[in-house]
C-alpha cells in the first residue's frame, strides 16, 4: 500500500509540474528513476497516465481523473496525519494560512514567530497574496480577512483591531486643485486606485457617515496592488488615495508628507479576522495558532 501512495505522489508531482525533469529535483531523485516510477505505475493501473511531447508532459485524460483523485487522496491522508501528530503532547504538524500581506507582516508573523521557536515540531506555511481564495478547495486550514469580508459559513476569531479606510494626499496635491468635501467630488480628481488579483477592474472607494453609504468609482492615471507604490506615489503629489490608516500611512501623516481628507466619511470597521470552517476536528497545533493570535486589545 505504500508503495502505491510513493507511486502516486510522484505522478502528482510530474503531472503539476508538466516535467519529469522539474519533478525530480523537487523530490531529489534521479529522473530515469522517477520516470521508471510513472512506467511501473502505468503498467499497475493498466492505463497510459501521461502524454510525452519533446517540449511538455500532460496528463491523459484517464491522467486527469486519476491526478483529481489521487490528489484528493494524498491531501485527506496529509490531513489525518496532521491531525494524528496534533493530539500528541508536544504540537506537531502543518497548519496552512492564506492572508494578505498588511496582515501577514503586522499580525501574524510576529505572533507566530515565538510559537515557533517554542514548538520545534511545528510547521506553518503563510501563503501571503491578495486574492482572495477559497481555503477550502485550495486545502488551507485557515484564512485572514477583514471581518466583514468573511464567509457567513466560517467561525471567525479576531486578530487584530478595529480598522479605518482613509483618503491620503500630499499638502502639494491639495494647494493645486484643491480639497474634496464629500465623496462625489472625487470624480473630479486625479485618483491613484487599487485593483486586487483577481479583479477585471480597480475597487471603487466606500464612504460611510452614519447610516449612509456611498460607492464612488473613481479615475487616474496610476493603478497598481503594491502598498509602496501606493503610498509614494500620493506622497510624490500624483493624486489622491484611499487606504487602510496602517502604521506606515501614519507614519506619513506624522511627517505631513500626507494629509487626510473627508474623515467625516471614514469610519471604523472590524478588523483582520482568521477564519476556518465550522466543520473541522481541530488539532492541538491548530488550536495553539488559534490562541496565539486571538486579539485581546493588546
Amino acid at each position: 500500500m505504500n508503495k502505491i501512495y510513493d507511486d502516486l505522489a510522484a505522478f502528482v508531482a510530474v503531472a503539476r509540474a508538466e516535467s519529469f525533469t522539474g519533478a525530480a529535483r523537487q523530490m531529489g531523485v534521479s529522473q530515469s528513476a522517477l520516470s521508471q516510477t510513472i512506467r511501473n505505475l502505468e503498467a499497475r493501473l493498466q492505463m497510459r497516465l501521461l502524454s510525452r511531447t519533446t517540449r511538455h508532459v500532460k496528463p491523459t485524460e484517464l491522467g486527469e481523473k486519476v491526478l483529481e483523485a489521487a490528489e484528493q487522496r494524498l491531501a485527506d491522508l496529509s490531513e489525518d496525519l496532521n491531525r494524528l501528530q496534533g493530539m500528541s503532547d508536544r504540537p506537531a504538524g502543518t497548519i496552512r494560512i492564506s492572508a494578505s500581506p498588511q496582515p501577514t507582516e503586522a499580525i501574524l508573523w510576529p505572533k507566530l514567530a515565538p510559537l515557533l521557536a517554542a514548538n520545534p515540531d511545528l510547521h506553518i506555511e503563510i501563503d501571503s497574496n491578495a486574492a482572495l481564495v477559497d481555503i477550502v478547495s485550495d486545502r488551507f486550514d485557515a484564512g485572514v480577512r477583514l471581518g466583514e469580508q468573511v464567509e457567513k459559513d466560517m467561525i471567525t476569531v479576531p486578530i487584530g483591531p478595529m480598522e479605518r479606510m482613509i483618503v491620503v494626499a500630499a499638502p502639494e496635491y491639495l494647494k493645486r486643485f484643491g480639497t474634496p468635501r464629500h465623496p462625489r467630488d472625487l470624480t473630479d480628481h486625479d485618483c491613484i486606485q487599487i485593483r486586487m488579483p483577481t479583479a477585471r477592474a480597480p475597487i471603487p472607494w466606500e464612504f460611510q457617515k452614519n447610516a449612509q453609504e456611498i460607492n464612488v468609482r473613481v479615475s487616474g492615471r496610476i493603478i497598481c496592488n503594491n502598498k509602496f507604490m501606493q503610498i509614494d506615489a500620493a506622497a510624490r503629489g500624483l493624486g489622491l488615495t484611499w487606504l487602510l490608516e496602517e502604521p506606515n500611512v501614519k507614519e506619513r501623516i506624522a511627517a505631513g508628507d500626507l494629509v487626510t481628507i473627508l474623515d467625516e466619511w471614514c469610519e471604523p470597521f472590524p478588523g483582520f479576522h482568521l477564519y476556518y470552517p465550522s466543520r473541522r476536528q481541530h488539532s492541538h497545533a491548530f488550536r495553539l495558532v488559534i490562541d496565539a493570535l486571538r486579539w485581546r486589545g493588546d
